[in-house]
């Protein structure tokens, strides 16, 4: 056994002693540099929610007591109301989770003063969220605009894309926007007044989108999913202009679909996977303008089931995304933000693999109270001290 503990030990003051190397400091100050913009990120994105917020509560204060709807109260008066333009809501749904009926109801139950519409699309009446839209929309009556969609099996495009095809189809001929949301998105009453509202007032936005803001359930995957988009979310949180879209939340012009502008219907329709990273494609090579407005932030409540298996799994899915492409320009940038990721990823990691190793070492030291010519070990031919 003691054999055995000083190899371990001749090993670990080894690692800890070429943890003090000219390129594990390098390692090291640029994790502290990734930490520090992670960190940077994080605060502009709150002063933006924040500015947001506190915009809502002085308008409020000013007696607008409407102002999580809109910014001027007369917007509210019947005459501005029924000029808002038609809104068909597209869902591609697939199963039926715990929270879905939930999130179904926050986004049927909109305050949106216009015509709205909501098609859910499923693949086929087999699947189990076809049974729950059913009672949802008999729970409802004839007091939201709700129709069922049957897409049938996708051949040419995976088949959330599919659906949303289908689903633009079948819109109402009348409707201006097209929103695409998915079955695990709480909408805000005014979501979608207000991003209406954006569209209207810059008819150059092409695609207008928002993120979402995880609530771990406490399991081991949840968080680890929460961890995962914690940075991506800096890229959403502008309060205008970005070049990220998240699939979940992407309101477009509905005649870029009937017209096939730039490509979306065949681009999607001809191979598509991933429904964001191809209009991000889109968007990019004919220099359209992409926006998240502030208010565009979205519950999302994690599954209590979601083990780390399962993120896993979603991790492999979200690394295939990037291998689909539209252009050779948007492989390019693929490869570039899968290696990026890979390497920044590993950089913030490293410092820290690198701390266990000298903590480990140290507590080696005091537990086995070692003295200082005890902890000299030879490596490579000369001896060299460990650095406590």
């Amino acid at each position: 056994m003691g054999e055995t503990v000083s190899a371990f030990d001749s090993f670990l003051f080894s690692a800890s002693r070429a943890c003090c190397s000219p390129l594990a400091i390098f390692i090291q100050i640029q994790g502290c540099l990734i930490c520090l913009i992670l960190a940077l990120g994080w605060a502009l994105a709150a002063y933006v929610r924040n500015r947001e917020i506190k915009r809502i509560k002085d308008n409020m204060k000013g007696g607008n007591s409407f102002a999580f709807l809109y910014h001027d109260i007369n917007d509210l008066e019947h005459s501005n109301q029924v000029k808002l333009p038609r809104v068909s809501v597209v869902m591609p749904l697939k199963g039926f989770g715990e929270h879905n009926l939930h999130n179904w109801r926050s986004q049927v139950t909109s305050l949106y003063g216009g015509p709205l519409e909501f098609l859910f699309v499923v693949e086929s009446t087999e699947d189990p969220a076809y049974h729950a839209i059913t009672q949802l929309k008999s729970d409802f009556k004839d007091d939201v605009d709700i129709k069922i969609v049957v897409a049938g099996l996708s051949t040419t495009c995976s088949q959330k894309v599919h659906n949303q095809l289908v689903g633009v189809d079948r819109m109402h001929k009348d409707s201006k926007y097209v929103l695409f949301l998915d079955d695990d998105v709480r909408l805000h009453p005014g979501t979608i007044g207000a991003l209406v509202a954006e569209m209207e007032k810059n008819p150059e936005i092409f695609i207008q989108t928002g993120y979402p803001l995880d609530l771990p359930s406490g399991s081991l995957g949840s968080y680890c999913i929460y961890e995962y988009h914690m940075p991506c979310s800096m890229g959403f949180a502008t309060g205008g202009k970005t070049f990220f879209l998240w699939g979940g939340c992407m309101m477009m012009h509905a005649d870029d679909f009937r017209n096939d502008n730039y490509g979306v219907v065949s681009g999607l329709r001809d191979g598509g996977y991933s429904d964001d990273m191809t209009l991000a494609a889109i968007a990019g090579n004919h220099k359209r303008l992409i926006t998240s407005p502030p208010v565009a932030v979205f519950p999302h409540p994690l599954a209590s089931d979601l083990s780390f298996p399962r993120y896993w799994n979603y991790l492999r899915k979200q690394t295939f995304v990037l291998e689909s492409y539209i252009s050779k320009v948007n492989w390019i940038m693929n490869r570039a933000l899968f290696s990026s990721h890979c390497y920044l990823s590993w950089g913030f990691v490293a410092p820290y693999l690198m701390a266990i190793i000298h903590i480990a070492a140290a507590l080696r030291v005091a537990s086995k109270e070692y003295s200082p010519e005890e902890t000299t070990f030879a490596s490579g031919g000369e001896h060299t001290a460990f650095p406590f």
